[in-house]
């Protein structure tokens, strides 16, 4: 199935296609050639995502029996982002009666796999290095993630790549409902001959990298249903604009536990602030570990509000233990604080009394399974006051948020919508911004407030059942069926 040579009904040159071509060929020759394989599946829980009995698939001896009304949530780790994404979608689908099934192409013993991981990698290490080289940042990663990205002879290419994932999915149902949280699992799927594929885009910010001709492609935000539609800025050329039913705008990918708490997780933020209480301040650590420097930054600034039982702070440093051995070696006393490392049921329990006892000093939370390592953070979300974080997936969440400089030009755009929409500040990208923006949030509460009645006007708009929506699509496909 050629999703290279044309796309949307724009033509490819040839010179695109050659190289589309030639990566695809690179990465065989690479990892080998399986195309004639035969993978067999089976399930296995995910302890912690038990309270939605979501299945993750494995390579097995035999092929095991899909659950009945299945629901594939289509993944990879780049970064925690896509990998939240599909907690949520996972979530809405168990919420809406569907068994939710965990395919990460990432994680296995394949040729596509192993592609995947390699070019994860190079991301990784880039991301890293942005954040500690201004010349690297400003002309290599920067205008990567946001024009490069864009072009639509970058999707070309990664359509071809994406050809070496079909094998596997050769034993699954072609008719099961799919949802991909990244665009490689969706080109893969519609490669496969799968017929009921969504397409959740991540960002606010449109790139043709995240292009898949034969899904059902979902966005968050009007900005980008525009930019999508019209492929805007994808060509120096005008170009085809994308059919009526291959676009929908469906709201933000938010955790079905999480939509529906949020009015009574928000009166326990109200009560802390009517009552005194120190104000829960949240930060994440991302999935490629970058942002450290910032983060430091933060945490000396706030050391005193701390001290005074003012503030209290939760970092969930994910399965990023560098991190918090830097901030160890860069902030004294900050190895003495609380810790909960690799004991994430000691973590859910201590999460469950916050509402009903007081909560002071620093907590750091670290996990080396990438489960718990994601998940502590939606955990914590529920508990806390302000988030803390750079503007990626996490944008799109109900909790107020402060935005830390991006990560990635493409991050920008998230940061803006959340300003404009009222439930974050706009993205704090220097030590001056950040520390002047934390010190008015901890004397001046009502601005704390104005956030919270925010997002319950934005959950009475419907504006955070993207999810349920997206398994809406999926389950009736393109043919509504």
């Amino acid at each position: 199935m050629d999703k290279t040579s044309v796309i949307f009904g724009n033509k490819m040159p040839d010179k695109v296609v050659k190289k589309a071509t030639k990566s695809k060929e690179k990465y065989i020759k690479k990892f080998g050639d399986d195309s004639n394989k035969d993978y067999k599946l089976g399930f296995i829980g995910i302890d912690c995502l038990d309270f939605i009995d979501a299945k993750n698939v494995i390579f097995s001896k035999e092929n095991e029996e899909f659950p009945k009304k299945a629901v594939i949530v289509g993944n990879i780790r780049m970064g925690f982002g896509h990998y939240r994404i599909s907690i949520a979608m996972a979530s809405a689908a168990k919420a809406l009666g569907y068994t939710p099934v965990w395919l990460d192409l990432a994680s296995f013993d394949a040729t596509g796999s192993k592609m995947i991981r390699a070019q994860n990698d190079l991301y990784s290490m880039g991301s890293r290095l942005s954040q500690i080289s201004k010349l690297f940042n400003h002309f290599v990663w920067e205008p990567m993630n946001k024009e490069g990205f864009k072009k639509i002879s970058y999707n070309a290419v990664d359509q071809k790549n994406s050809e070496n994932l079909v094998p596997i999915f050769r034993n699954i149902p072609k008719d099961t409902p799919y949802i991909a949280t990244h665009v490689w699992p969706s080109q893969a799927a519609i490669h496969s001959g799968m017929t009921h594929v969504v397409n959740a885009i991540p960002d606010n910010w449109p790139m043709a990298l995240h292009l898949s001709e034969g899904a059902i492609h979902t966005v968050q935000t009007n900005y980008a249903y525009y930019g999508y539609k019209r492929l805007d800025g994808f060509s120096k050329k005008p170009l085809n604009h994308m059919p009526d039913d291959d676009i929908k705008m469906v709201g933000k990918y938010v955790d079905h536990e999480i939509v529906k708490n949020l009015e009574k997780d928000n009166d326990a933020r109200r009560d802390r602030i009517a009552n005194n209480k120190p104000i829960r301040i949240l930060f994440t650590v991302g999935g490629a570990g970058a942002g450290a420097k910032q983060l430091i930054e933060m945490i000396n600034h706030l050391l005193p509000y701390v001290k005074e039982n003012k503030v209290s702070l939760f970092i969930n440093f994910g399965d990023h233990l560098n991190v918090y051995e830097k901030l160890c070696k860069k902030i004294p006393g900050f190895a003495d604080t609380n810790k909960f490392f690799d004991q994430y049921s000691a973590l859910k329990d201590f999460v469950a009394k916050m509402n009903e006892e007081d909560v002071s000093g620093i907590y750091s939370i670290y996990h080396q399974d990438i489960f718990p390592a994601v998940y502590s953070t939606n955990l914590l979300m529920r508990k806390c006051d302000i988030l803390v974080t750079k503007p990626s997936e996490l944008v799109f969440y109900p909790i107020p948020k402060i935005f830390m400089r991006h990560i990635g030009g493409h991050e920008a755009y998230g940061a803006i919508h959340g300003a404009e929409l009222g439930d974050a500040t706009y993205e704090c990208d220097t030590k001056q911004k950040i520390t002047r923006m934390l010190d008015d949030f901890i004397h001046d509460k009502s601005l704390l407030l104005h956030m919270i009645e925010e997002t319950e006007k934005m959950k009475e708009l419907g504006l955070y059942n993207g999810a349920y929506e997206c398994v809406k699509l999926a389950v009736k496909g393109r043919d509504g069926k």
